[in-house]
C-alpha cells in the first residue's frame, strides 16, 4: 500500500474502501470481505446508515486499531457547534473506537462554521486525528481555509476521468488540502467502464479499465475510495501497485476530460433545495421516529 502524508502529518492510505450505497444488510460482510482482501482503509458517513455495521466488522476483523483509517463524515442535520459535536461522539459510539482518523463536513451548506468549530476543538481533544470537508467547490475551500482556526486536511469531491478537477486541485494544492476522489469511477457514467481509450491503455498491461482508472487517480495523488460488493473486485481494485502509467497514458486520459459534473452541480440553486429538502425529510422521519418509541 501507498501512503500519502496529510497537512498535520497523519499518514493516509491512498486506497481505501468507501461503503456509499452499500446497504445495511450488506455492509458488515463487507467490510469484513474487504479487510480480510487488504484494506486498511474504510469511508463512511453518517448519511449512510452503516456506521454500526462498520464497527461491527471492525470489531470482529481483530485488526489492530493503530492499523486502521477511519473515515466518517457529518451530516448537514448535524451542523452547528452543538449538533456536530454530538454527532461525532456519536459516531464514535456506533464505529465502536475511540478515536476517528478523518472526519469530513459532507456538504458545504447550513452552519458549516458552526460545525467546523467542534471539528476544530474534537481535534484539539484527540477524538479526531485529522479533519476535513467533502463537496466545497475552490470558493468555499479558499474561505474555510482562509479563516478557520485549523486548515481542512482533505477535500473528497466527485473526481474522475470525465470529470478531472483539474483547477480545483490546483487551489487544493495551494492550500495544502488534499484531494480525495469519490466515485473515482464516475459510477461507469458516459460509458467510462466501456471507453476506448482506457480500454487500449488497459489491455497494454493487463489491467482492466477500473484498474487503469485507479492508477491514474494514484499517479496523480488522489486519494480513492473505490466501492465493491464483490470480493473479487475488491481484490483486483487492490492491484494497482504493481505497474505505473507512461506520460503519454497521463495525456490520453488527461483529455477526456468534460469538466463537468457526472452527478450534479452545487452550484445550481435547484440542487441546494433539494438538500434542504432531504434534510427537512429525515428530520420529520427522525422526529416520527422519537415519537414512536417515547409512545
Amino acid at each position: 500500500m501507498e501512503y500519502v502524508t496529510l497537512s498535520n502529518g497523519v499518514k493516509m492510505p491512498i486506497l481505501g474502501y468507501g461503503v456509499y450505497q452499500v446497504t445495511k444488510d450488506e455492509c458488515e460482510r463487507c467490510v469484513a470481505d474487504a479487510l480480510k482482501a487488504g484494506y486498511r482503509s474504510i469511508d463512511t458517513a453518517q448519511s449512510y446508515f452503516n456506521e454500526e455495521e462498520v464497527g461491527n466488522a471492525i470489531v470482529r476483523s481483530g485488526i489492530p486499531r493503530e492499523d486502521l483509517f477511519i473515515t466518517s463524515k457529518v451530516w448537514v442535520e448535524h451542523y452547528g457547534y452543538d449538533a456536530c459535536r454530538a454527532s461525532v461522539l456519536e459516531s464514535l459510539r456506533k464505529l465502536q473506537i475511540e478515536y476517528i482518523d478523518l472526519m469530513l463536513l459532507h456538504q458545504p451548506f447550513s452552519d458549516y462554521y458552526g460545525a467546523w468549530r467542534a471539528l476544530e476543538d474534537l481535534y484539539e481533544e484527540g477524538k479526531l486525528r485529522a479533519i476535513g470537508i467533502s463537496n466545497f467547490y475552490p470558493d468555499r475551500m479558499v474561505d474555510i481555509a482562509s479563516f478557520a482556526r485549523i486548515r481542512p486536511m482533505v477535500n473528497q469531491v466527485e473526481t474522475h476521468p470525465l470529470n478531472q478537477q483539474i483547477e480545483a486541485k490546483k487551489w487544493m494544492d495551494k492550500y495544502g488540502v488534499r484531494i480525495e476522489a469519490w466515485a473515482p469511477f464516475g459510477e461507469g457514467r458516459g460509458g467510462l467502464f466501456e471507453n476506448e481509450v482506457l480500454k487500449a491503455i488497459g489491455a497494454k498491461y493487463s489491467k482492466t479499465t477500473a484498474q487503469v482508472m485507479l492508477r491514474w487517480h494514484i499517479q496523480r495523488g488522489v486519494v480513492v475510495i473505490p466501492k465493491s460488493t464483490h470480493y473479487e473486485r475488491m481484490a483486483e481494485n487492490l492491484n494497482v501497485f504493481d505497474f505505473a502509467l507512461t506520460d503519454e497514458d497521463m495525456t490520453a486520459i488527461t483529455a477526456l476530460d468534460q469538466k463537468q459534473s457526472s452527478f450534479f452541480s452545487h452550484y445550481d440553486p435547484n440542487m441546494v433545495e433539494w438538500f434542504v429538502n432531504m434534510v427537512e425529510e429525515r428530520k420529520k422521519q427522525h422526529d416520527s421516529s422519537k415519537e414512536k418509541k417515547n409512545w
